[in-house]
């Protein structure tokens, strides 16, 4: 029986490029000369510190753009509000979401349930597994879930015929 996965997966040598290129832009920037602007990875999750608030966002801005250049999807990044550390200084946490979501997942199946196209979604861990009848209907559950989610970066893998 046809199947495929519906995954969401960032790579990881990318993301850790694209914070070594800023560290290094913010580095060699005059308008940053004497700041304590920086980016810091562990694991999945981005620190951005900077001296104030404006500094934040542009070293944000430099972050997504080497992201964008890099080919990793920006909208699997999820900030939180940016926290004040001491004096001016503020800091960011980013977290890098891979994996589809519990309730993203839940949405993807009962998406394809009301579709009624012939296929069935199973949840899997963090990915969702679609099997059908005939690679048409696979093909046409992809096109529809690409259309309805557009808030999450989905990959459609593993197609087995």
């Amino acid at each position: 029986m046809p199947s495929f996965d519906v995954v969401s997966e960032v790579n990881q040598v990318e993301v850790r490029n694209a914070v070594d290129q800023t560290n290094k832009e913010v580095s060699t920037r005059f308008d940053f000369k004497g700041s304590d602007a920086r980016v810091e990875l562990a694991d999945k999750t981005l620190t951005i510190h900077a001296d104030d608030e404006f500094k934040l966002k542009q070293v944000t801005d430099i972050l997504t753009a080497k992201f964008a250049k890099r080919g990793v999807d920006t909208r699997c990044l999820k900030s939180a509000d940016p926290e004040k550390v001491s004096g001016n200084k503020v800091k960011q946490v980013v977290t890098v979401r891979t994996g589809v979501e519990q309730e993203l997942a839940k949405k993807i199946v009962r998406l394809l349930k009301d579709s009624k196209i012939k296929v069935q979604g199973s949840i899997q861990g963090d990915a969702v597994r679609v099997t059908g009848a005939k690679k048409d209907d696979l093909q046409n559950a992809i096109a529809l879930v690409k259309k309805s989610i557009t808030d999450f970066p989905l990959q459609y893998q593993n197609f087995r015929d």
